[in-house]
């Protein structure tokens, strides 16, 4: 049987420097993402035979897709900057593979579950 574990990391120095980069990192993609959708709608409108107001409909929900991505990574951005160092963040969550018997209680196997990490080490399995 597969079940959702959470991912939970120690805030370190170290973790939160690997963060923050991660975070600026997919700033910078997204940014690009938008200047590029931006460029090859720009390019769409001018073709003949294509309705330039369905090409900036579709190519503008994607931009805002993309911008909502961003002020979400600006927010965590500022949350890391007031996150005291010692605290537990849940960073991702993962599928577990269980085995499961007759007889197992099943709010043992269902109940929840966390993978606790500092610095890349796991540290805790609850």
């Amino acid at each position: 049987m597969i079940r959702k574990t959470s991912v939970k990391q120690v805030i370190t120095e170290k973790s939160k420097e690997r963060l923050e980069s991660k975070f600026h990192r997919q700033l910078s993609q997204l940014e690009n993402e938008c200047h590029q959708l931006q460029f090859e709608k720009r390019k769409l409108q001018s073709k003949k035979g294509i309705s330039p107001q369905d090409v900036k409909t579709r190519f503008q929900k994607e931009i805002d897709r993309r911008q909502n991505k961003m002020k979400w990574l600006e927010y965590q951005l500022e949350q890391l900057d007031i996150l005291p160092v010692g605290s537990e963040i849940t960073e991702s969550e993962i599928d577990e593979i269980v085995e499961v018997s007759v007889g197992d209680r099943w709010s043992d196997v269902m109940g929840e579950h966390s993978i606790t990490i500092k610095d890349d080490t796991i540290i805790r399995i609850d």
